[in-house]
């Protein structure tokens, strides 16, 4: 009896493991919620893209609403997503850029080549304003209030009906019922 109970355990554990593993197939590894949400934009100062010389702070993300966007050269996902940040440039929807571990002049020659919907660009050449802002890659966007507290976090790229919907609505919500339209 005890050698049944004995070879039953590894069993149990085997089971055991198995359902946790196939839960966790259901889970979405893009749904986290940012440890930002409903708090101010952490301080940081970053120098330029266009002019390394010149800086950028958290007091640029206050005043409006403010898309941020997190976004490398190097990144096929950033490209997929630029249709949509331009589409709400041209909206008149306010973006700041985050240029996130890139060359400085892969990422200008790319903006030349794919259009510049950024109202201002830092250059996070070493990511550790990324680590601050818990970036789990790129790229990432954060709707700010006029505040500059942070209303909502999208991670990945803005593309296909479902992520479209979800930051529209959220950045309707944020503009109060205007201009947050993707399509």
């Amino acid at each position: 009896m005890k050698r049944r109970l004995l070879l039953l355990i590894p069993l149990l554990v085997f089971l055991g493991l198995g359902f946790f593993l196939y839960r966790g197939l259901e889970m979405n590894p893009f749904a986290r919620d940012s440890a930002l949400l409903a708090k101010h934009f952490p301080p940081f100062t970053l120098t330029t893209l266009e002019a390394p010389s010149r800086r950028v702070d958290e007091s640029l993300l206050k005043g409006e609403v403010t898309l941020v966007n997190v976004w490398a050269e190097w990144c096929p996902t950033c490209k997929e997503e630029m249709p949509q940040l331009l589409t709400l440039a041209e909206r008149g929807v306010r973006l700041v850029g985050i240029n996130y571990k890139d060359r400085p002049e892969d990422a200008v020659d790319w903006l030349r080549e794919l259009g510049n919907p950024y109202a201002r660009i830092g250059s996070d050449r070493d990511g550790r304003a990324g680590i601050e802002w818990g970036i789990s890659g790129v790229p990432e966007t954060f709707i700010l209030g006029s505040s500059g507290r942070v209303l909502f976090r999208h991670v990945g790229p803005i593309v296909g009906d479902d992520a479209i919907s979800e930051f529209a609505a959220a950045l309707d919500e944020a503009l109060g019922g205007s201009s947050g339209d993707l399509s």
